[in-house]
């Protein structure tokens, strides 16, 4: 079925040379995406509840949702081609009208900051994650090498 998705949380966020690498997966797999070095700052920042002085982009975005009484639903990572991935953001508004689903392209990365702010849920497409490499061992190898450099 097309419409299947995969319930995925951040493993790991590691800064490399271009920018940093965000693991994405739940017990079956792990798989990365990278992301430039702002946006997984601002991943970073969320996980650990960095406190800002002043506002940042996605705090903004959340902020104007919540003026405009819209509520984050989830995130779906859906689609990736060619090593860039692709994802849709589910909103819902109610008011005295009614209820109003609406379906927003954006890129993954800043749909995981959003998730993540919003306390929401991140979603891959099962295609997508059937196809994607398991990181899971060399995620591993990582956070057990930077424990025992912080033990040393």
């Amino acid at each position: 079925m097309k419409n299947e998705v995969v319930e995925v949380n951040i493993k790991g966020v590691m800064p490399t040379s271009n920018g940093c690498a965000v693991f994405l997966g739940n017990g079956e797999k792990t798989f990365v995406i990278y992301v430039d070095s702002g946006i997984g700052t601002a991943i970073s920042m969320t996980i650990n509840h960095v406190k800002k002085e002043r506002p940042l982009t996605h705090d903004l975005i959340g902020n104007i949702f919540l003026g405009l009484g819209v509520e984050l639903k989830r995130v779906i990572i859906n689609d990736v081609r060619d090593g860039t991935f692709y994802a849709r953001i589910i909103l819902e508004m109610n008011n005295e009208i009614g209820s109003k689903i609406v379906e927003i392209d954006a890129r993954p990365s800043d749909s995981i900051v959003l998730a993540l702010q919003q306390e929401k849920s991140i979603y891959v497409a099962q295609e997508v994650f059937d196809n994607m490499e398991d990181m899971t061992e060399i995620l591993e190898r990582i956070l057990k090498q930077q424990n025992e450099e912080k033990d040393d």
